[in-house]
């Protein structure tokens, strides 16, 4: 595989061009009362080079070998590939565990898009790697949100350093998606602890060594808990118990089973845990986990969505790579006898744009949610921050689906254009393909974040959730009248649009008379709205580089072509999708069930 090269000039273009995040970001408070005021571009500048070169460094050069090595569990104790430990340790060293934390536990309150991006290398170079501080944060969110002040105070400065690490554990073998399934109990202790007992399957890195701790999220029910989800409880359960002075104590009653022998993420230990009695204590109330894991699912679902970015990312540049290399045939209409780039075929072009055309714009809207979340944590004015976090709300199940999606297409896109080679070890690709398949699985499958947007997210405030995302999407259109040139761009999105409103209001009102509706729409309904979604970042994209005007550079004119590309050949698949929502669910229910 070639070496990975961090994308940082077209992130920060993006940001500054396309997004104008220095002023957005100035415009708001700071985290904390000491915290730096005005433009953040120049910061995030050095912050994002330095970190473009931890992961081309330090963690891509792991990659295949860490895939090949695998994770192994000897004697009850789970060893990570050689080289991990020792990359883990630079990385809680440079202090990227807590690059967005809360300064209050020794974060560094940086932006999210920080964050963002730096999730999104990590998963390019080392996709194995990413999930460990990954989790962990999704932890931190989880604690800081519903623990007490005490558990706070006890466990986040250590898990925002990342010397501790963070896991969750929903899953049992009978208990699925369907959480109210679940069978771990948690019984109270007269100390006010709980002890914890139970089994739980794909915890991903439920255990190594790492760090010098591990913070399992644990959902289970208590003695007077009510049947189904209304009767389940979080509990945080270390490995270590802390000591008084905050140290890794005694060994806690909990112990890997077994190791999953998986398709990909090799160098990503998924354990079988079991708690046996092991201590653990209440986050937030009784017998209202879930909503207090959600905090931890919606960050991870985020995180996730990044990944299958990054893999496409990785993917293009291996493929561009190899296609700028591979000689096979000739160019349409050409003679002669050498042969030329594959890079040269229309084909072979269709690929590479495809894979581009979702990145570039997968990247600004990952970014754009980014800036949405800072609104809504920093905005001082109520009504703003609500509005700010029901875009997020809105377009989290959207990122992660249609981001891991597009992301295993991607990766197989690559694969293609290297023909055999892409099928072989040598190249890389085919990992790629295999690590980038479980995102569209975990962290709830996709066809799971299409229901949430199709039969949550849509009800939201009778509709106002995605009529308030359709009026920002008009009202760009609607600005862009007097660019020269945007009709090209415009004209198309406005179109796919005005698809989507319909389809949305179809859906809402067929649902409203048969539920089935909603199930049989879901997943053509996220990627339709995915496609709306990007195909307006690429709209944002071009009117930036037609703003340039005589000052445009390769990257403006580059925009302008794959935004093309992407209205002239991607785009009209809302076409299709939108026939086949017209058909509702009479074509998916027609079968009995005996027939199948």
């Amino acid at each position: 595989m070639p070496a990975y090269h961090p994308p940082t000039e077209e992130m920060l273009a993006l940001l500054e061009e396309v997004l104008q995040a220095g002023p957005a970001l100035a415009a708001l408070p700071p985290l904390s009362p000491d915290g730096a005021e005005g433009d953040p571009l120049p910061l995030l500048r050095d912050v994002l080079e330095e970190a473009g070169r931890f992961a081309a460094g330090v963690l891509a050069p792991l990659n295949r070998s860490g895939d090949e090595e695998g994770c192994r569990l000897e004697n009850g104790v789970v060893r990570v590939p050689q080289g991990f430990t020792e990359a883990y340790a630079a990385f809680v060293a440079g202090g990227w565990g807590g690059l967005s934390q809360a300064p209050e536990w020794g974060g560094q309150g940086l932006p999210r898009a920080a964050q963002i991006l730096l999730d999104e290398m990590m998963a390019s170079a080392n996709f194995s790697f990413g999930l460990f501080p990954g989790l962990t944060r999704g932890a931190v969110e989880a604690i800081e949100r519903h623990a007490s002040e005490d558990l706070k105070a006890r466990y986040l400065p250590k898990l925002v350093s990342g010397e501790w690490c963070g896991a969750m554990a929903l899953t049992e073998p009978q208990a699925g998606t369907d959480l109210g399934l679940l069978r771990t109990r948690a019984e109270p202790q007269p100390d006010g602890s709980l002890r914890v007992t139970g089994g739980k399957i794909f915890i991903t890195a439920g255990d190594h060594e790492m760090a010098e701790n591990i913070v399992h999220l644990v959902l289970a029910r208590l003695p007077d808990a009510p049947p189904g989800v209304r009767g389940i409880s979080l509990v945080l359960v270390p490995k270590y118990l802390p000591d008084a002075e905050g140290r890794p104590g005694a060994r806690n009653a909990m112990s890997v089973g077994a190791l999953e022998r998986k398709m990909g993420i090799h160098a990503s230990p998924t354990c079988v845990m079991n708690y046996d009695g092991a201590t653990g204590w209440l986050v937030g109330a009784p017998h209202r986990g879930l909503a207090a894991m959600f905090t931890m699912m919606n960050a991870e679902r985020l995180f996730v969505g990044i990944q299958g970015l990054g893999i496409a990312e990785a993917a293009y540049q291996g493929a561009v790579a190899y296609a700028r290399e591979r000689r096979q045939g000739r160019a349409a209409g050409e003679k002669g006898e050498a042969a030329q780039p594959i890079l040269v075929h229309p084909d072979v072009k269709r690929m590479l744009l495809t894979i581009r055309a979702f990145t570039g714009a997968g990247r600004a809207l990952a970014l754009w949610v980014a800036l949405r979340m800072e609104e809504a944590a920093r905005h001082p004015d109520p009504a703003a921050r609500a509005e700010a976090e029901g875009h997020v709300a809105l377009l989290t199940p959207v990122i992660k689906a249609a981001f891991t999606d597009l992301g295993f297409e991607a990766a197989v896109l690559g694969q293609q254009v290297l023909g055999g080679h892409g099928y072989v070890r040598e190249w890389g690709m085919e990992q790629l393909v295999r690590d980038a398949r479980i995102a569209q699985i975990y962290e709830g499958t996709n066809g799971v974040q299409a229901m949430d947007l199709a039969g949550r997210k849509l009800s939201v405030e009778d509709g106002a959730l995605p009529a308030r995302f359709f009026a920002l999407v008009r009202a760009e259109i609607e600005a862009a009248g007097g660019t020269l040139g945007a009709e090209a761009y415009t004209a198309p999105l406005a179109a796919a649009l005005k698809r989507l409103e319909a389809a949305t209001a179809r859906l809402t009102r067929r649902a409203a008379a048969n539920p089935a509706e909603t199930g049989a729409a879901a997943s053509d309904y996220l990627r339709l709205f995915a496609l709306v979604a990007l195909g307006w970042m690429w709209a944002r994209m071009a009117l930036a580089a037609l703003r340039a005007g005589g000052a445009a550079t390769p990257r403006h004119r580059a925009w302008l072509d794959v935004a093309r590309f992407f209205m002239a050949r991607l785009l009209p698949q809302s076409v299709a999708l939108d026939l086949a929502l017209a058909e509702g669910a009479a074509p998916l229910l027609a079968l009995p069930e005996e027939a199948y």
